[in-house]
């Protein structure tokens, strides 16, 4: 009869096991990630490299060298409020973890009890259990795993939290550089039109300009000094962000002082070949989800599958507290043995449930995986395209500033009027506008490759 039962539980055995997928989606996600980025590399006509990374370029911190920078990001670390909302979700990860953990542990309780009879007779009752499920079929590794694998996702979000807090204190900086600039060029601007309207109102004066050459002077003056106000707010706005992310309120921390000039901003271009790309934390959380529920997709099949359990007490009876405490006890041991004959199916769809959510964190990777080769990509020809129009904007500012002085021999001369002056002066200070925006937003597209690449802090 014993033997007729462990083959019933052995069938049910068989039938839980070949319910399971066979899809490996760990292993498929590792395939495709490979095989995009080795399409990358030849796209860009770039060779894979087994070399590590150089040394210049394998922190994302490591691309602005910049000293004043390092009090902020530091103060950030400690404070910023996102940040430590991501500390917490780990600490609670690892919480998980060890409640998962504690199912795989034999449990231990005690009781202690008294009465009192219609005798008037004392009895009390002292009791130990031990009870311990018997892991056969590892479903509670496997829960364990699952959540180890939780923790590992959740480390990796607070990686990327991490990175991408660095990247904003970066890009904050060269926000504040490059409204600086902004300000510094409308301020100069600002001198040259004061100065040409005191130049018109005095030619004005003696017969010599019109009044519609004084009115242009007037209105081109007025207009630079609300951008000059504009431009002042916006550094003040872009100082306050700053501070901002470093998590505390302006009166606790300095102004930043950055100069007008752009930091070095190294490329991280030269590191392409030695990327896989799995230092993206982003893909690294996707994987180990995948991971996670394929884990609990093996347990909810297991679940199917008889469960083994021994139970060990410990019991002594006595008329007074002190002999109940184990004296002359009587020890008993129970081992039982379930299985699930019949719940409605809800076991089946547990599992089927199980393995869907599986799935669908593969696609997720996917979706992960495909944004990551789309950001590298974009972020390559960025800074190629951006090198050129730097280039070109340099050419046109050289020769915008030799058409200024051509035209202030002019208009000394009497050749050219007022309007024509300002208008090449214009040009000029527009151009070294957009050389400053487009510097700007080279370096932050190189901050934004590193993160691209996997570079963190």
């Amino acid at each position: 009869m014993f033997r007729q039962v462990i083959l019933s539980l052995a069938l049910v055995i068989v039938a839980g096991c070949a319910s399971n997928s066979e899809v490996d989606y760990a292993n498929e996600a590792t395939k495709k990630s490979e095989r995009y980025l080795t399409e990358l590399l030849d796209a860009k006509g770039i060779q894979p490299s087994t070399a590590q990374q150089p040394n210049n370029t394998s922190l994302l911190t490591d691309l602005v060298d910049v000293p004043e920078l390092k009090p902020y990001l530091d103060s950030a670390l400690a404070n910023n409020p996102s940040l430590q909302q991501s500390i917490i979700a780990l600490q609670i990860a690892y919480a998980e973890h060890g409640v998962t953990s504690a199912d795989q542990l034999p449990s231990v309780s005690a009781g202690f009890s008294g009465e009192v009879s219609d005798e008037n007779e004392d009895v009390y009752q002292a009791d130990v259990t031990v009870t311990w499920e018997l892991d056969l079929w590892q479903k509670l590794a496997d829960s364990s795993a699952a959540a180890a694998k939780d923790i590992a996702s959740s480390e990796a979000e607070l990686q990327a939290t991490k990175d991408l807090l660095a990247a904003n204190i970066i890009r904050a900086w060269l926000e504040i550089s490059v409204n600086k600039q902004l300000l510094s060029i409308e301020q100069q601007r600002l001198d040259i039109l004061e100065n040409n309207e005191v130049l018109v109102l005095e030619r004005y004066q003696v017969g010599l300009g019109s009044l519609e050459e004084l009115d242009s002077a007037k209105t081109s003056t007025a207009s630079t000094r609300a951008t000059v106000a504009e431009y002042q707010e916006t550094v003040a706005q872009s100082e306050r962000s700053l501070i901002l992310l470093t998590g505390q309120w302006g009166a606790e921390t300095n102004t930043p002082q950055v100069a007008l000039e752009f930091p070095e901003v190294l490329s991280p271009l030269d590191s392409l070949s030695e990327q896989t790309l799995a230092g993206r934390p982003d893909l690294q959380q996707a994987f180990f989800n995948i991971e996670a529920e394929a884990f609990r997709t093996d347990a909810a099949y297991k679940a199917m599958l008889p469960s083994f359990s021994l139970t060990a007490s410990l019991t002594d009876l006595a008329e007074s507290p002190s002999e109940a405490l184990f004296s002359d006890p009587l020890w008993s041991i129970l081992g039982s043995i379930s299985a699930p004959l019949f719940q409605g199916g809800m076991l089946k769809s547990q599992a089927e449930l199980a393995e869907l959510t599986t799935e669908q964190a593969y696609w997720t990777y996917q979706e992960t995986l495909l944004s990551a080769v789309n950001e590298v990509e974009n972020t390559v020809g960025q800074e190629s395209a951006l090198e050129q129009q730097q280039t070109h904007l340099v050419e046109a500012l050289a020769s915008s500033q030799r058409s200024i002085v051509s035209y202030e021999e002019k208009y000394r001369q009497g050749l050219v009027d007022i309007l024509d002056l300002l208008t090449v002066q214009q040009q000029s200070y527009d151009i070294q506008a957009q050389l400053a925006s487009t510097t700007y937003q080279r370096l932050l597209n190189r901050v934004d490759l590193g993160l691209a690449l996997g570079l963190g802090i």
